[in-house]
């Protein structure tokens, strides 16, 4: 079972993203592992979808919790009608890096925040949009449903949160993968997802409406994208 580096902040309940593996690793083991290009593509057309065309004057405020290197973070800041892409990560060297990242492209200004998911490092009621992307697996039971809980805190109503994670593999080959993505990730943070807990935890957590948009399937196993209003 994957454990939490001995340098993790102190009481964090996640395993970081590249786990003891440097994290120089994790861009190139997404891109390919997970189809990055094509789920988070996906995940970024559900997460701006109907602001536009709903009559609201300004401009989409979006939290990246677990924002990791930022990827993600830098391709949402740029397109048009986000106001503010707000990026939140525990891991310091993650943060250096997405920094370092955007410092290079030269794009669209994005916030970088050291914060925890289950303790958000912003106000009640400020953001139009949350997005978790490939961050619930690294947190324990009780911080996957403390963190959803955060991300209802800091949205506005009817504001949506959208999780990109695992879901439970539905054929054999897709049970396989999700095992041997166990043995790296652990099997305590990624067994909720894996038996399909994710929609009871966001009811838990006070959401509504929820709509799964996409299943991928995957070298980790199967992903799913899923997406739930704040009442």
């Amino acid at each position: 079972m994957a454990r939490r580096s001995r340098d993790d902040p102190p009481g964090a309940g996640y395993l970081r993203a590249a786990g003891r593996a440097p994290l120089a690793l994790y861009d190139p083991f997404v891109a390919v592992a997970m189809r990055e290009r094509l789920f988070r593509a996906r995940l970024a057309r559900q997460v701006l979808a109907g602001w536009a065309g709903d009559g609201r004057r300004r401009g989409v405020t979006i939290c990246d919790v677990g924002c990791g290197t930022g990827t993600l973070s830098l391709a949402l800041a740029g397109v048009r009608g986000v106001a503010a892409v707000i990026a939140v990560d525990g891991d310091p060297a993650a943060l250096a890096r997405a920094r370092a990242k955007a410092a290079r492209s030269g794009g669209w200004a994005v916030e970088w925040r050291e914060g925890m998911a289950q303790r958000l490092p912003l106000e009640d009621k400020s953001c139009d949009r949350v997005v978790l992307s490939l961050v619930l697996h690294h947190l324990s039971p009780a911080d996957q449903r403390a963190a959803l809980r955060e991300a209802a805190r800091v949205l506005r109503p009817g504001g949506r949160v959208h999780v990109a994670d695992w879901g439970r593999p539905r054929d054999p080959l897709m049970r396989v993968a999700f095992r041997l993505l166990q043995l790296v990730d652990g099997a305590e943070t990624t067994a909720p997802l894996g038996r399909g807990e994710l929609p009871a935890m966001l009811d838990a957590a006070g959401f509504a409406d929820q709509r799964l948009h996409d299943r991928l399937r995957t070298a980790g196993g199967l992903l799913e994208l899923r997406s739930a209003r704040r009442g």
